[in-house]
């Protein structure tokens, strides 16, 4: 990964200075890069409220807006679009101004919900506090291919549904992650119908249920922790997922797949691809 976790960056020479990106403030949403960058540190405690962990290991982090009532505007609407966009959110905690920043990790945005919280002049505010969780202690949920007869257009519109932060509480951020999760990889296996959507070949056999396996694969991370939403998860044949992740070819083999789901499930053009010297892990 681009950032190894633990490690201090200093913001404007090692973070901007290579993917752009607003240099003030909290959330910054480079332009050619397919991340949103958060930099939580102690500024909210004069205010009143701080960014932190809580009990259930979900990382509540405080909107952007100064004043008045937050709106899903600007980086906030990033946020909570990420899993529609495929972006990946990269905390880092800031101390000093001036002074390097601790990288904490990738996230996702599981969930959010308004608080009223004193704003930058001590008036009362309705402020949105996004519900975090980190990637790699996700893991992948079980799935399987739902019975037959359930319509797919209507498993993929419930798909789009869920691939989008909802407000609830924080404590059900990671049910609410898993759930999402499941319902679209659900659909995706549905869509593919038995047939490895990146080599086109039926599935190599057949599950006790009648259906034929195939795994699904993130697009947009290699380790299959990405964002849930049908335009970056495609249903595969183990043989191509063993290939994208270890073979030699894997980053081309990984764009034709997302060039295929673009094609089926991007209904606008396509934000960004993976070039050659993006070397991602």
């Amino acid at each position: 990964m681009r950032f190894e976790v633990g490690h201090s960056y200093h913001r404007r020479n090692d973070i901007h200075s290579k993917y752009g990106g607003q240099q003030q403030g909290g959330i910054s949403t480079p332009s050619d890069h397919p991340i949103i960058l958060l930099f939580s540190g102690k500024s909210g405690h004069v205010f009143g409220y701080a960014d932190g962990w809580n009990e259930d290991g979900v990382f509540q982090y405080c909107g952007e807006g100064q004043r008045g009532n937050m709106q899903f505007l600007r980086g906030n609407k990033a946020i909570s679009d990420q899993a529609k966009t495929g972006k990946e959110i990269h905390l880092f905690e800031t101390t000093e101004k001036s002074k390097p920043c601790r990288y904490v990790g990738e996230f996702v945005c599981a969930t959010w919900d308004v608080r009223q919280l004193p704003d930058m002049d001590g008036n009362e505010q309705s402020a949105i506090v996004f519900h975090l969780l980190p990637i790699n202690g996700l893991g992948s949920p079980q799935t399987a291919i739902p019975a037959s007869g359930q319509d797919l257009d209507q498993m993929r519109n419930k798909a789009l549904s869920a691939a989008s932060a909802a407000p609830s509480k924080a404590s059900s951020a990671r049910s609410a992650i898993y759930q999402r999760s499941k319902v679209v990889r659900d659909y995706v296996l549905a869509r593919a119908d038995g047939v490895c959507e990146c080599c086109g070949k039926a599935a190599p056999f057949v599950r006790a249920d009648g259906s034929g396996y195939l795994e699904p694969h993130h697009t947009r991370r290699l380790s299959d922790g990405g964002r849930d939403h049908p335009q970056w998860v495609g249903a595969v044949c183990p043989n191509c997922h063993r290939e994208i992740h270890h073979g030699a070819m894997g980053e081309e083999l990984n764009q034709s797949l997302q060039d295929k789901l673009d094609s089926m499930e991007g209904d606008e053009p396509v934000l960004w691809k993976r070039n050659a010297n993006d070397n991602r892990q």
